[in-house]
């Protein structure tokens, strides 16, 4: 690696520019990484258009980062080594020091650091992360599909395993997008009865050809009423970016079922407290993972092969990979390449 390095950083507004940086030195605790591959979320948004809560501009997006160790910083635990193939997702370091931390809830920790948001992320061919944000990448899952697996992957993977549904059980994946088409996969895999619920009959091949059992178009049918005529579900995990259609689901869940939310929106989302109440149903919330899981998850992902579908982009035509993206027109993951 030069002393210099390419990245393309966000300056406010939806402004993104190709820059050369001078490569940084990783401070006590840090790591330096040359990047190999990064996938482009929307929740990448937040860096480039929206703005964030501690978001100081410019700033390097990209929180699905792959790359090698190339330095360490003082510290550094010896598992991490010069060479290493390592990956960075959206949780970029926990503080150690918060109440949430001190109870080993990392993921709340108050003062956590997010990749592509509080420093820089993986739209550039180098930069430094916490070694406590680290997940190792195993040998045999390449760069380009580990990297959506990072994000899209842990969050739609911890959705269903935290969600308490057992195997043989109902359940149903709203969204056949970047998260769904994962989910859809992590479903199956763990042996649930899996439904794919989207918009238009055009996804239901890819629906079954990814591990669907049935397939509801919302176009064409009541998705509650549709899960009824199944027995109803047992989780129903929502994955899709439009939460005013989100409420309408807990008329398909069974009793005490639950509807896991990952997908997120500017809407309201709105529900009818009866459809709550008559079954005992419960509304969760997941963002992502802890490092560990998302070891967990990679694991699991290469050994029941699951694989996001993705497109790749160099990073001088990632400004162009984004905005495919919050067209909603990626298919389904698109991923940044270096070199």
């Amino acid at each position: 690696m030069t002393d210099r390095y390419r990245a393309l950083q966000a300056t406010g507004n939806g402004a993104l520019e190709l820059v050369e940086r001078p490569l940084p030195s990783p401070a006590a605790g840090d790591v330096l990484l040359a990047v190999e591959a990064c996938g482009i979320c929307h929740t990448d948004a937040f860096t480039v258009d929206y703005g964030f809560e501690g978001l100081t501009y410019p700033r390097v997006p990209g929180h699905e980062v792959i790359g090698r160790i190339t330095q360490r910083g003082e510290g550094v635990d010896p598992r991490w080594h010069v060479g290493q193939r390592v990956g960075v997702g959206y949780l970029g370091g926990r503080c150690g020091q918060c109440e949430s931390c001190r109870r080993g809830d990392f993921i709340n920790c108050t003062q956590q650091t997010v990749t592509g948001v509080h420093r820089d992320g993986g739209y550039a061919e180098a930069m430094t992360a916490s070694q406590h944000g680290l997940i190792a990448i195993p040998d045999d899952l390449d760069s380009i599909n580990a990297a959506p697996l990072l994000c899209a992957g842990i969050t739609t993977f911890n959705a269903l395993r935290k969600s308490g549904v057992k195997a043989g059980q109902l359940a149903a994946i709203q969204g056949v997008g970047g998260l769904g088409h994962l989910g859809i996969q992590y479903a199956r895999r763990m042996g649930l009865r899996t439904v794919a619920i989207a918009r238009g009959a055009d996804k239901q091949q890819l629906a079954v050809e990814l591990g669907a059992h049935h397939y509801i178009d919302s176009r064409a049918e009541d998705p509650a009423a549709a899960l009824m005529a199944l027995g109803g579900a047992d989780v129903i995990v929502a994955t899709a970016s439009s939460p005013a259609t989100f409420g309408q689901l807990l008329r398909g869940l069974n009793s005490r079922g639950c509807l896991v939310i990952v997908g997120a929106g500017g809407e309201p989302m709105s529900i009818n407290v009866g459809d709550l109440l008559a079954g005992e149903h419960s509304i969760q919330g997941f963002i992502t993972g802890t490092p560990g899981e998302s070891e967990d998850m990679l694991n699991f992902s290469l050994l029941q092969n699951i694989r996001p579908k993705t497109e790749t982009m160099p990073l001088e035509r990632a400004a162009e990979g984004y905005a495919k993206m919050m067209r909603n027109e990626a298919r389904f993951r698109i991923v940044i390449t270096m070199g």
